[in-house]
């Protein structure tokens, strides 16, 4: 079984978008009958790092994309299906899947997919044969704005890697950023001036409010971090907000261990793994009930789950959760990766029987 997968990023790219494509992938990967082609928008990637059964061809640019996946078809083939790692890029998936009559799978992130969509994309995602959507939330956001039956748009949560598990509070960290003896509220995530949404400032407010010895560890970078360290100096709390910035991946499972609690009231959300990793890390979790985050949290079985708006009930939260024990273990495991791995193969192996046979990629629809 051959997959062409063309993705904004996976291997060798960063972010939440690159993370899933990669779980999925690699998830994929792991049936020994199975071979990806990857052609992405941005990100290299070493041979070498790549799981078994996967290649990757060179990042592209938005105006050669188009042409290098319909050579990738042309030339790695015969494929039986196409896989597309994200909306923006469904035209040239669609495109490719109807030259070479094979079925697309078209993955959805978040809230590129609630929001009336440009012609292109929305006639892409109508002939989509499978659709999957990282949550409930947005699944239920996109039917709204694209003509497809609901049995072709399947739920396909984001995955927990064994990077993520309780542990001690590191004492580098600690010393790093001058943390002892406080109690410590962590959120990760970009801080872009076009991502405002997922609750930096709502949660600086809230501290203004709250104990003295709480302190705000954000973890991450971006265009948004002036206007953030504006609000906490405005806000007489600068001394009690600490930005780390961007931070190596192989330190991350250790600040969310460093943390007491990790709050996000977001409502731009597609899932919003940061929130199940750091219930996977034993720490406990507030989040917004606006977007995705119900499914990250299974419905406030892993955390608490409150009125972004309502700042007395961020607060009131903040303070009830803190210090609270680890999120159940059990529930954390549902979103382990054989659980993923083991969905995803079962829509793959769906996709490609319902199908039929695969058409040679030497002969494109309507050539030879």
């Amino acid at each position: 079984m051959k997959l062409l997968a063309l993705v904004s990023d996976a291997f060798g790219g960063s972010g939440g978008i690159a993370r899933y494509n990669r779980d999925l992938l690699a998830a994929l990967a792991g049936d020994a009958r199975v071979r990806i082609a990857v052609l992405p928008r941005a990100g290299r990637a070493a041979p070498a790092t790549l799981p078994h059964g996967v290649s990757q061809r060179g990042p592209r640019g938005r105006i050669t994309f188009v042409a290098a996946a319909l050579w990738a078809a042309w030339r790695g083939g015969p494929f039986d299906a196409v896989f597309c790692g994200h909306l923006n890029l469904a035209p040239a998936a669609a495109l490719v899947a109807l030259l070479y009559r094979l079925p697309l799978w078209l993955q959805l992130h978040g809230s590129e997919a609630w929001e009336e969509l440009p012609r292109a994309r929305r006639w892409a995602a109508e002939r989509a044969s499978l659709v999957t959507a990282v949550s409930r939330y947005t699944r239920h956001r996109f039917l709204g704005v694209a003509r497809i039956e609901p049995w072709r748009l399947r739920v396909l949560p984001n995955t927990i890697g064994a990077g993520f598990a309780p542990g001690p509070k590191p004492k580098y960290l600690i010393d790093r950023h001058g943390l002892r003896p406080k109690t410590v509220l962590l959120t990760v995530g970009r801080l872009a001036a076009a991502e405002r949404g997922k609750g930096h400032d709502r949660v600086i407010a809230a501290l203004a409010a709250s104990r003295p010895d709480f302190t705000y560890l954000i973890v991450g970078d971006g265009d948004d971090r002036a206007r953030l360290k504006a609000l906490a100096d405005a806000a007489g709390i600068a001394d009690r907000v600490v930005f780390a910035g961007a931070v190596p991946d192989a330190e991350l499972p250790d600040y969310y261990r460093v943390a007491d609690l990790f709050v996000m009231p977001s409502v731009q959300e597609g899932f919003g793994i940061v929130l199940l990793e750091a219930a996977a890390s034993g720490i406990p979790v507030v989040a917004g009930d606006a977007d995705g985050s119900a499914d990250a949290l299974a419905d406030g079985e892993l955390g608490r789950l409150v009125d972004p708006h309502d700042k007395p009930g961020l607060l009131r939260a903040i303070g009830e959760m803190t210090g609270v024990g680890p999120p159940p273990a059990a529930l954390v495991e549902r979103y382990g990766v054989a659980n993923f791995a083991e969905r995803a193969a079962m829509l793959l192996d769906d996709l490609v029987s319902s199908a039929g046979p695969a058409r040679s990629s030497a002969a494109p629809a309507g050539v030879g």
